[in-house]
């Protein structure tokens, strides 16, 4: 499984992304898309059919790719209508997990009483 590392922003790529790309092509959507793909930021990246997702993000010396292909059914990834969608750690563990959720309430929220 994938170990997320601190506080570390996550962004999905919402379009759909060609899975043959590797470390260079995916690099060069995110310099033209979200951003440096050398900040530390996670990006998320899944196919047409929703069936593979990579991720790539740099960890101090090098970028890495980690990639997930589903033998059975879909990723469910949040709606959006921008190039980009910000993700919590949770959010991407759930997409990850397969987990559908019903709600996306949060029990508190700090600050209101």
């Amino acid at each position: 499984m994938l170990s997320l590392s601190g506080n570390s922003p996550i962004f999905l790529y919402y379009p759909p992304t060609d899975m043959r790309k590797s470390f260079h092509g995916l690099s060069a959507l995110v310099y033209q898309h979200l951003g440096n793909p050398e900040d530390g930021t996670y990006y998320v990246f899944v196919n047409r059919l929703r069936t593979h997702v990579k991720i790539l993000y740099f960890d101090g010396d090098g970028l890495v790719l980690w990639y997930k292909r589903l033998e059975a059914g879909r990723f469910v990834i949040p709606e959006g209508h921008r190039d980009k969608i910000e993700m919590d750690r949770r959010q991407l563990s759930m997409l990850l997990e397969g987990v559908i959720p019903l709600s996306m309430k949060k029990r508190y929220s700090r600050g209101k009483k």
